[in-house]
Parts: C-alpha cells; structure tokens; sequence
C-alpha cells in the first residue's frame, strides 16, 4: 500500500486485520497463536511504514467453533492481551474484533468480564437487510458483553456482498427512511444498514468513486424507525418459526428411527 499511496498515506486512518495465514502455496489457514497475530501486526506496521490506527482480530469463530467454553475463553484472554500489548507498544494505535459470525463467539463471551480482561475498542458485524435476526441479535449480544458502545460498533458488507444480487430487485428499500423520495434503493439500503444493528460506522468495499459519494451523502438519509423495528419483528418470527420447522423435523426422523428398530 506504501508503494501504491505514497506521501497520501499519511492522510489515512488505516484498519487492517489478522488471523489468516497462507501455507506456502497451500490454502490459507486460521491461527489465534498470540505469538503469530503479533507478529503479524508488527509486519503490517513495517509494511505500512506506520503503526496502523487500527487492527481486528478477523473471524475469532473461525477458530473458536470446535473449543469448548473454558477453551475457547482462555484462547481468547490470551489473544485479547497479546493485541493489547501491541496497542501498548505503539504497534498500533487500537484493536478490534471483525466477526462474520458471532455466534460461535458468542457462547465465548456470555460472562466476559470488560474490567478485568482486555476489551476490543471496536467490534465490526455484518449489518444491513439481507442478515438474519439470529446473527443481528447475537451480534449485539457479543457487543454488549465486550463492554463496547454503539458508536464504537461497525457494520460491514450492508448490501450483503453486491449491489448487483437479483434480491435488490424484489423490494424497494426506500420504504425503510422517511425522504424516500429523494433517494436511490442503494442509498436507502446502505443507510438501514446502519440500524441493523445500530451501528455508529459503516465499511463498504467500491472502486467507483460516485456510488461512494452517493453512499456518502446517504449518511444523511432519515430512517424510518417504526417500519425497521416492524421489519426486525418480522425477521424474529421467521427465524422463530424456521426453528420450529427444524426441531418437528428431526423429531420426526427420529420417530422413524425408533419404528425401523422396533423401539
């Protein structure tokens, strides 16, 4: 990025993540070694010429899924100091956690103690009209107990990967903020975004610069409370309802388990 930016660098907040690693000319893999994530930010720093203003810890679930509680709380301490020692040194300037999906982080954290344990200054969700309610829910929940405000949360991937995907195409998002008429679905969706889950920053990936600046000026967009909280309403219920499908059908296979063995 040095090389690319230039003397500009300097004009930056710069975010960067760690936690995959390549193996060789293998697939990338996830690590939550203290000692290679701070290595890692050291790298980032030298590479950036820099100590970046910000580092996240990428997908923690990744590698937390498979861990019991107790292992994956200890896990998890001893990397939350181990950034925190980077930030202490000047490494970097904070750290974060950026998780895809915080529900294996959430059966983690459910008792985490902000005060004696080194806390995230940030915690980057999915956000926006395409997440389910069970992601949204737990992805505030995962907050709440790092002990982090909603202006320090971020939102992340708000048109669920592309602008361009058929479900766009189906429901006007401009129903969700109070001036629709004076915004494009894109603008509307981007800023719901932002209050699913209420999140204080949004990050957002484009190489054009006018879908950027109309993003930008979408900040200023009115929502529509009482429609988002109707629509996350509804969004419990499905997922309520999906589970219930779930349970009468494993129920139901193990019925006929039962009668194929005569029990």
């Amino acid at each position: 990025m040095r090389q690319v930016v230039g003397k500009l660098l300097g004009d930056f907040r710069i975010s960067t993540k760690v936690g995959y690693f390549s193996k060789g000319t293998g697939p990338t893999g996830h690590d939550l070694s203290p000692s290679r994530l701070r290595r890692a930010v050291e790298a980032s720093a030298r590479d950036l010429g820099r100590a970046p203003e910000l580092v996240f810890l990428h997908n923690p679930e990744h590698s937390l899924r498979n861990l019991s509680h107790d292992e994956g709380r200890l896990r998890l301490i001893d990397v939350c100091a181990a950034l925190q020692e980077c930030t202490d040194a000047g490494v970097c300037g904070a750290w974060g956690v950026s998780t895809w999906d915080p529900r294996p982080l959430a059966t983690v954290v459910t008792d985490w103690d902000p005060a004696a344990t080194p806390k995230p200054s940030v915690l980057m969700v999915r956000a926006g009209l395409l997440v389910g309610a069970d992601v949204l829910d737990t992805g505030e929940s995962v907050a709440d107990s790092f002990g982090v405000p909603i202006e320090s949360r971020w939102g992340m991937s708000p048109f669920g990967g592309s602008t361009t995907d058929p479900v766009w195409r189906l429901v006007d998002s401009r129903m969700f903020v109070l001036d629709d008429d004076c915004s494009t679905w894109e603008q509307a969706a981007f800023r719901v975004a932002g209050e699913l889950p209420r999140v204080g920053q949004l990050a957002v990936g484009t190489n054009n610069a006018d879908h950027l600046r109309s993003l930008v000026a979408a900040a200023s967009l009115a929502p529509n409370g009482p429609m988002i909280a109707e629509y996350r309403a509804l969004l419990r219920v499905r997922h309520t309802r999906l589970h219930e499908r779930l349970a009468q059908r494993a129920q139901q296979r193990q019925q006929s388990v039962n009668l194929a063995f005569g029990r």
